[in-house]
Order: C-alpha cells, then sequence, then structure tokens
C-alpha cells in the first residue's frame, strides 16, 4: 500500500538500493530506455513537469499511470508507472520540507531517468544514465 513508502529517504543512489537492486534494475532498464526516454521529454515539453519520476515495481502500484507491464517490452521483468514530483507531494511520498532536497538532487532528464523502486518494504529513488545511442 502507497502509505508504506511516506517516510523514506530522498537520497539518491542509496547504498542499500545499489547493493541489492542496481544490477537487476540496469538489466531491465536497458530494455525500456528508449521508451522511458521519450515519455520523460513527453512530460516536460507539455508542461506538465519539470520533475518525471517513474515508478519501478514487481507488483502493480497506484502511483503515476501505467506505461509498461511485465514482459510488455522486450521480455522487460518490472512494471514501469510515469508520474512526476508533484504526484509525489500530493500523495506525501516527498513531503514539502524535502521538494528543495528532491530539486537539488535531480539529474539532466535528459540524460538520467529518475527512477522510485518499489520491492515489498523496500522503496528509494535512483538516477539511471540512459544508454548512449
Amino acid at each position: 500500500m502507497l502509505e508504506d513508502y511516506t517516510a523514506i529517504s530522498n537520497a539518491p543512489n542509496s547504498p542499500d538500493l545499489n547493493g541489492k537492486y542496481l544490477g537487476i534494475i540496469s538489466t531491465d532498464f536497458i530494455l525500456v530506455a528508449d521508451f522511458l526516454k521519450d515519455a520523460s521529454y513527453q512530460i516536460r515539453v507539455r508542461g506538465f513537469s519539470k520533475y518525471p519520476i517513474f515508478a519501478v515495481s514487481q507488483n502493480p502500484v497506484l502511483i503515476g499511470q501505467k506505461l509498461i507491464g511485465i514482459l510488455e517490452m522486450n521480455e522487460n521483468k518490472w512494471h514501469y508507472h510515469a508520474s512526476m514530483l508533484e504526484e509525489f507531494v500530493n500523495r506525501e511520498i516527498i513531503s514539502e520540507d524535502n521538494i528543495e532536497v528532491f530539486q537539488s538532487s535531480y539529474r539532466d532528464p535528459d540524460e538520467y531517468a529518475c527512477l522510485f523502486v518499489l520491492d515489498r518494504d523496500f522503496a528509494s529513488f535512483i538516477f539511471i544514465p540512459y544508454p548512449e545511442d
């Protein structure tokens, strides 16, 4: 349930995430990166947000809009939902006090995807570079 994730840290690329998930997420991310990069661009150019966030999970979540389900693109193994900073603030996943912290740690969205990884009792942000052409 979403309420389980209201107290998460905004620390990007936390050691916990790197140790357990970085390899798994990176492998799957490559399969869908071009699609996510285009979605990020569309979110920004259409004026929805300067801060796109993609919720990534093994199970369906109630964050954002579903973009890609498991096995829907190149045999990916994770669900991907498009969201943005504003939704995370509205749902109190990111507190009003942490908006500036999040914005200052947010990386160039033309080069990096902001992923919010959810897996059972674990939730964290990761910024992962898009593969170079």
